[in-house]
């Protein structure tokens, strides 16, 4: 929901520290692969017990996120970039609340498993609208310059970070926040579908 309106702010500087590591010869997926594993570090420290020290590695890993586009856009955008963004993205997406149900499955595996499902749900419905999209020549650049159409919703990746951030911050609350935010999930993920039917619907 607020994707649109976080880029208004974040791409201009990314862009030009983009436009800088081009010019030192980093490559997108080298920057995309750095930022997993930035996420897989964070998601490592919250499963072993540490989640306001995960913040360091998360945060750097969304940073990462962010710099490998600006680095396609200032050199040359791939196909293959762009599958790999989106797979990276989505690996990363599902191990942090794996973490907290590794650290504690008695208190968080039910609220984890929830929330694992919402995530399925609605990044299904993601793909297969940009793949509609795709087949009837859609396109958008609300949310930035994409490999794939970019479908909005009530939680985005802004939304889906900010939720990250309060769970490291608030660990203990880990399954009423999972529950809430899962809840919300299968809701944009039912929204887009219904989006999908009125447009798509022939």
């Amino acid at each position: 929901m607020f994707d649109r309106h976080a880029r208004q702010f974040i791409d201009p500087p990314l862009n030009q520290i983009g436009r800088g590591l081009a010019a030192r010869g980093w490559s997108a997926d080298a920057v995309t692969l750095i930022g997993l594993g930035l996420g897989l570090l964070a998601a490592l420290m919250i499963a072993l017990g540490q989640p306001a020290w995960a913040l360091i590695p998360l945060l750097a890993s969304r940073l990462a996120d962010g710099l490998d586009g600006a680095l396609a856009r200032a050199t040359q955008k791939t196909d293959f970039g762009g599958y790999l963004d989106i797979a990276v993205d989505f690996l990363f997406y599902g191990a942090i609340p794996m973490a907290f149900v590794m650290h504690d499955p008695a208190l968080n595996g039910a609220a984890g498993a929830f929330l694992l499902a919402s995530f399925y749900f609605n990044g299904t419905s993601f793909l297969g609208y940009a793949i509609l999209a795709e087949k009837h020549g859609h396109k958008t650049d609300a949310q930035g310059q994409k490999s794939l159409f970019y479908s909005n919703g009530i939680l985005e990746g802004t939304e889906t970070i900010v939720f990250f951030v309060i769970l490291c911050l608030l660990p203990a609350y880990f399954s009423p926040l999972a529950w809430v935010f899962g809840a919300l999930c299968f809701a944009t993920a039912t929204l887009r579908i219904y989006a999908a039917k009125q447009i798509y619907t022939s």
